[in-house]
Protein backbone atom coordinates (compact mmCIF):
# COMPACT_ATOMS: atom_id res chain seq x y z
CA UNK A 1 0.00 0.00 0.00
CA UNK A 2 0.96 3.39 -0.97
CA UNK A 3 0.57 5.58 2.11
CA UNK A 4 0.30 9.24 2.53
CA UNK A 5 0.74 10.68 6.21
CA UNK A 6 0.59 13.98 7.57
CA UNK A 7 2.85 14.71 10.71
CA UNK A 8 4.82 12.06 9.42
CA UNK A 9 7.93 14.07 10.71
CA UNK A 10 7.02 14.57 14.29
CA UNK A 11 6.75 12.90 17.40
CA UNK A 12 5.18 9.97 17.02
CA UNK A 13 5.30 9.99 13.36
CA UNK A 14 8.78 8.79 12.72
CA UNK A 15 7.87 5.59 14.54
CA UNK A 16 4.52 5.12 12.43
CA UNK A 17 6.99 5.36 9.08
CA UNK A 18 9.16 2.91 10.12
CA UNK A 19 6.53 0.26 10.81
CA UNK A 20 5.15 1.11 7.63
CA UNK A 21 7.79 0.45 5.88
CA UNK A 22 8.98 -2.51 7.49
CA UNK A 23 5.66 -3.73 6.91
CA UNK A 24 6.14 -3.42 2.98
CA UNK A 25 4.52 -0.75 2.86
CA UNK A 26 5.42 2.63 0.75
CA UNK A 27 5.13 5.96 2.42
CA UNK A 28 4.85 9.60 1.21
CA UNK A 29 5.16 12.05 4.11
CA UNK A 30 3.69 15.90 4.05
CA UNK A 31 6.64 18.24 4.67
CA UNK A 32 6.00 21.31 5.33
CA UNK A 33 9.77 22.53 6.03
CA UNK A 34 13.44 21.28 4.89
CA UNK A 35 14.06 19.81 8.37
CA UNK A 36 10.93 17.61 7.92
CA UNK A 37 11.46 16.50 4.22
CA UNK A 38 15.33 15.51 5.30
CA UNK A 39 14.28 13.85 8.41
CA UNK A 40 11.27 11.87 6.23
CA UNK A 41 14.13 11.05 3.76
CA UNK A 42 16.12 9.91 6.46
CA UNK A 43 13.44 7.45 7.38
CA UNK A 44 13.08 5.86 3.97
CA UNK A 45 10.16 8.03 2.74
CA UNK A 46 9.10 10.54 0.41
CA UNK A 47 8.49 14.05 1.22
CA UNK A 48 5.95 15.91 -0.22
CA UNK A 49 5.82 19.82 0.15
CA UNK A 50 2.87 21.45 1.81
CA UNK A 51 1.22 22.12 5.13
CA UNK A 52 -1.99 21.47 6.51
CA UNK A 53 -3.36 25.24 5.13
CA UNK A 54 -2.36 24.05 1.73
CA UNK A 55 -5.50 22.45 0.99
CA UNK A 56 -4.74 21.67 -2.40
CA UNK A 57 -1.12 20.00 -1.50
CA UNK A 58 -3.51 17.66 0.74
CA UNK A 59 -5.80 16.72 -1.97
CA UNK A 60 -2.87 15.55 -4.26
CA UNK A 61 -0.89 13.82 -1.84
CA UNK A 62 -4.21 11.80 -1.36
CA UNK A 63 -5.05 11.65 -4.82
CA UNK A 64 -1.93 9.68 -4.88
CA UNK A 65 -2.08 7.27 -2.44
CA UNK A 66 -3.84 4.01 -1.28
CA UNK A 67 -4.38 4.95 2.09
CA UNK A 68 -4.36 8.26 3.87
CA UNK A 69 -3.22 8.81 7.72
CA UNK A 70 -3.57 12.37 9.39
CA UNK A 71 -1.70 12.71 12.56
CA UNK A 72 -0.60 16.11 12.22
CA UNK A 73 -2.42 18.51 14.74
CA UNK A 74 -0.66 22.09 15.59
CA UNK A 75 -1.23 25.52 15.73
CA UNK A 76 -1.80 27.99 18.35
CA UNK A 77 -3.22 26.70 21.78
CA UNK A 78 -4.33 29.89 23.05
CA UNK A 79 -6.86 29.54 20.11
CA UNK A 80 -8.24 26.70 20.19
CA UNK A 81 -11.40 27.35 17.74
CA UNK A 82 -8.90 27.85 14.96
CA UNK A 83 -6.82 24.38 15.93
CA UNK A 84 -10.29 22.64 15.82
CA UNK A 85 -11.10 24.71 12.75
CA UNK A 86 -7.70 23.93 10.15
CA UNK A 87 -7.71 20.30 11.87
CA UNK A 88 -11.15 19.77 10.37
CA UNK A 89 -10.66 21.66 7.26
CA UNK A 90 -7.89 19.50 6.82
CA UNK A 91 -9.60 16.13 7.30
CA UNK A 92 -12.34 17.01 4.51
CA UNK A 93 -10.08 17.95 2.10
CA UNK A 94 -8.35 14.53 2.35
CA UNK A 95 -11.22 12.72 2.62
CA UNK A 96 -13.14 14.29 -0.40
CA UNK A 97 -10.92 13.01 -2.49
CA UNK A 98 -11.57 9.39 -1.40
CA UNK A 99 -15.13 9.50 -1.55
CA UNK A 100 -16.62 6.05 -3.38
CA UNK A 101 -13.06 4.58 -3.35
CA UNK A 102 -12.64 2.36 -0.52
CA UNK A 103 -9.57 3.11 0.19
CA UNK A 104 -8.48 3.78 4.08
CA UNK A 105 -8.47 7.30 5.50
CA UNK A 106 -7.15 7.18 9.39
CA UNK A 107 -7.37 10.26 11.35
CA UNK A 108 -5.95 10.76 14.83
CA UNK A 109 -7.30 12.38 18.07
CA UNK A 110 -6.75 11.46 21.76
CA UNK A 111 -8.37 9.49 24.28
CA UNK A 112 -8.90 12.98 26.68
CA UNK A 113 -11.63 13.26 24.61
CA UNK A 114 -13.70 10.80 26.42
CA UNK A 115 -15.61 11.45 29.63
CA UNK A 116 -13.76 11.45 32.87
CA UNK A 117 -13.99 9.78 36.14
CA UNK A 118 -14.56 5.82 34.67
CA UNK A 119 -13.30 3.44 32.26
CA UNK A 120 -14.49 4.59 28.92
CA UNK A 121 -14.65 1.87 25.77
CA UNK A 122 -14.20 2.78 22.44
CA UNK A 123 -18.19 2.60 21.75
CA UNK A 124 -19.00 5.40 24.43
CA UNK A 125 -19.72 8.91 23.16
CA UNK A 126 -17.07 11.63 23.95
CA UNK A 127 -17.95 14.32 26.66
CA UNK A 128 -18.43 18.03 24.57
CA UNK A 129 -17.80 19.63 27.95
CA UNK A 130 -14.76 17.78 28.41
CA UNK A 131 -10.82 18.92 28.40
CA UNK A 132 -9.94 17.95 24.91
CA UNK A 133 -13.11 18.30 23.22
CA UNK A 134 -11.45 20.44 20.34
CA UNK A 135 -10.83 16.88 18.44
CA UNK A 136 -14.22 16.07 18.84
CA UNK A 137 -14.71 17.52 15.52
CA UNK A 138 -12.03 16.19 13.59
CA UNK A 139 -12.97 13.14 14.55
CA UNK A 140 -16.72 13.30 13.23
CA UNK A 141 -15.11 14.77 10.47
CA UNK A 142 -13.20 11.67 10.06
CA UNK A 143 -16.01 9.04 10.39
CA UNK A 144 -18.61 11.21 8.26
CA UNK A 145 -16.70 9.49 5.33
CA UNK A 146 -17.35 5.91 6.48
CA UNK A 147 -20.80 6.61 4.81
CA UNK A 148 -19.31 7.88 1.83
CA UNK A 149 -17.36 4.63 0.51
CA UNK A 150 -14.48 5.34 2.74
CA UNK A 151 -12.72 2.98 5.17
CA UNK A 152 -12.38 5.80 7.65
CA UNK A 153 -11.88 5.28 11.42
CA UNK A 154 -10.04 6.97 14.18
CA UNK A 155 -7.27 6.21 16.50
CA UNK A 156 -7.75 7.85 19.97
CA UNK A 157 -3.64 8.00 21.27
CA UNK A 158 -3.74 8.29 25.29
CA UNK A 159 -1.93 11.20 26.46
CA UNK A 160 1.50 10.32 26.76
CA UNK A 161 2.84 8.54 23.83
CA UNK A 162 6.34 7.68 26.04
CA UNK A 163 9.53 6.85 24.27
CA UNK A 164 13.22 8.15 23.44
CA UNK A 165 12.78 12.24 23.15
CA UNK A 166 9.23 12.14 24.12
CA UNK A 167 8.65 16.47 25.01
CA UNK A 168 5.10 16.01 26.25
CA UNK A 169 3.13 15.62 29.24
CA UNK A 170 5.63 13.32 30.97
CA UNK A 171 8.65 15.52 30.14
CA UNK A 172 7.21 18.43 31.38
CA UNK A 173 6.54 16.53 34.80
CA UNK A 174 10.17 15.56 34.94
CA UNK A 175 11.36 19.45 34.44
CA UNK A 176 8.87 21.06 36.76
CA UNK A 177 10.39 18.51 39.18
CA UNK A 178 13.89 19.56 38.58
CA UNK A 179 13.37 23.44 38.60
CA UNK A 180 10.71 23.39 41.70
CA UNK A 181 12.50 20.63 43.90
CA UNK A 182 9.94 18.50 44.15
CA UNK A 183 7.97 15.69 42.45
CA UNK A 184 4.15 16.60 42.27
CA UNK A 185 1.03 15.23 41.84
CA UNK A 186 -3.15 16.38 42.27
CA UNK A 187 -4.98 15.45 45.29
CA UNK A 188 -4.62 12.32 46.41
CA UNK A 189 -3.17 11.12 42.97
CA UNK A 190 -5.25 8.32 42.25
CA UNK A 191 -6.56 9.37 39.21
CA UNK A 192 -5.96 7.24 36.20
CA UNK A 193 -3.24 8.89 33.28
CA UNK A 194 -3.35 6.36 30.11
CA UNK A 195 -0.08 5.60 28.54
CA UNK A 196 1.35 3.60 25.01
CA UNK A 197 4.58 2.83 24.29
CA UNK A 198 5.57 4.88 20.94
CA UNK A 199 6.34 1.67 19.10
CA UNK A 200 3.09 -0.24 20.16
CA UNK A 201 0.84 2.74 19.21
CA UNK A 202 2.59 2.90 15.54
CA UNK A 203 1.34 -0.67 15.21
CA UNK A 204 -2.08 0.43 15.83
CA UNK A 205 -2.04 2.98 13.05
CA UNK A 206 -0.57 0.44 10.91
CA UNK A 207 -3.06 -2.33 11.50
CA UNK A 208 -6.02 0.45 11.32
CA UNK A 209 -4.68 1.29 7.88
CA UNK A 210 -4.47 -2.53 6.87
CA UNK A 211 -7.87 -4.01 8.35
CA UNK A 212 -10.24 -1.32 10.62
CA UNK A 213 -13.92 -1.72 9.04
CA UNK A 214 -15.10 1.31 8.48
CA UNK A 215 -16.74 3.58 11.22
CA UNK A 216 -13.99 2.24 13.83
CA UNK A 217 -13.02 4.05 16.49
CA UNK A 218 -10.01 2.64 18.04
CA UNK A 219 -7.84 3.74 21.49
CA UNK A 220 -4.10 3.75 21.08
CA UNK A 221 -3.84 2.97 24.94
CA UNK A 222 -1.57 0.16 26.77
CA UNK A 223 -2.60 0.80 30.60
CA UNK A 224 -3.57 3.27 33.23
CA UNK A 225 -1.36 4.53 35.80
CA UNK A 226 -2.15 6.32 38.76
CA UNK A 227 -0.59 9.53 38.87
CA UNK A 228 0.72 9.14 42.52
CA UNK A 229 2.88 6.62 40.82
CA UNK A 230 3.96 8.45 38.10
CA UNK A 231 4.92 11.29 40.70
CA UNK A 232 6.81 8.53 43.04
CA UNK A 233 8.92 7.49 39.77
CA UNK A 234 10.02 11.08 39.19
CA UNK A 235 10.80 11.76 42.84
CA UNK A 236 12.52 8.51 43.42
CA UNK A 237 15.10 8.78 40.44
CA UNK A 238 15.47 12.39 41.10
CA UNK A 239 15.66 12.14 44.67
CA UNK A 240 13.44 14.33 45.16
CA UNK A 241 10.41 15.02 47.90
CA UNK A 242 6.94 13.61 46.55
CA UNK A 243 4.64 15.88 47.49
CA UNK A 244 0.65 16.27 46.61
CA UNK A 245 -0.58 19.97 45.06
CA UNK A 246 -4.88 21.36 45.89
CA UNK A 247 -6.11 21.96 42.35
CA UNK A 248 -5.48 25.34 43.11
CA UNK A 249 -1.87 25.57 43.61
CA UNK A 250 -1.51 22.87 41.14
CA UNK A 251 -2.59 25.68 38.58
CA UNK A 252 0.44 27.98 39.44
CA UNK A 253 3.28 24.84 39.78
CA UNK A 254 2.40 23.46 36.90
CA UNK A 255 3.25 24.70 33.13
CA UNK A 256 0.21 26.07 32.45
CA UNK A 257 -3.46 25.66 34.31
CA UNK A 258 -4.37 23.45 31.71
CA UNK A 259 -1.79 21.41 32.13
CA UNK A 260 -2.35 21.16 35.62
CA UNK A 261 -5.90 20.40 34.67
CA UNK A 262 -5.16 17.53 32.74
CA UNK A 263 -2.58 15.88 35.41
CA UNK A 264 -5.77 15.78 38.03
CA UNK A 265 -8.22 14.55 35.81
CA UNK A 266 -9.46 10.53 36.11
CA UNK A 267 -9.25 9.74 32.79
CA UNK A 268 -9.28 6.01 32.14
CA UNK A 269 -10.14 4.26 29.01
CA UNK A 270 -9.62 0.68 28.14
CA UNK A 271 -8.60 -1.05 24.54
CA UNK A 272 -10.29 -3.73 24.92
CA UNK A 273 -12.17 -3.54 21.38
CA UNK A 274 -9.09 -2.04 19.73
CA UNK A 275 -7.09 -5.21 20.85
CA UNK A 276 -9.81 -7.74 19.72
CA UNK A 277 -10.59 -5.91 16.16
CA UNK A 278 -7.33 -5.92 15.68
CA UNK A 279 -5.45 -8.67 17.21
CA UNK A 280 -3.43 -6.04 18.82
CA UNK A 281 -1.24 -6.44 21.73
CA UNK A 282 1.64 -4.05 23.38
CA UNK A 283 4.51 -5.42 23.90
CA UNK A 284 6.92 -2.60 24.87
CA UNK A 285 8.19 -1.46 28.35
CA UNK A 286 5.61 0.38 30.37
CA UNK A 287 5.65 3.97 31.31
CA UNK A 288 6.54 3.42 34.61
CA UNK A 289 9.17 1.10 33.07
CA UNK A 290 10.55 4.06 30.63
CA UNK A 291 10.37 6.80 33.06
CA UNK A 292 12.96 4.89 35.60
CA UNK A 293 14.95 3.62 32.52
CA UNK A 294 14.31 5.55 29.81
CA UNK A 295 15.73 9.39 28.64
CA UNK A 296 13.32 11.23 31.02
CA UNK A 297 15.31 11.55 34.00
CA UNK A 298 19.20 11.68 32.03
Amino acid sequence: MHVFITGGSGLTGPAVVTELLAAGHTVTGLARSDAAAARLEALGATPHPGSLDDLDSLRTGAEAADGVLHMAFGGDFSDLADMTRRDRTAIEALGQVLVGSGKPFVSTSGTLVMPAGRESTERDEPDTAGLAAFRIAGERACLDFAGQGVRASVVRLAPTVHGPGDHGFIAWLVDTARKSGQSAYVGDGANRWPAVHRLDAAVVFRLALETAPAGSVLHATAENVPFRSIAETVGRGLGLPVVSLTPEEAAGHFVSPFIAAAYGLDAPVSSRLTRELLGWSPRHPTLLDDVANGDYLA
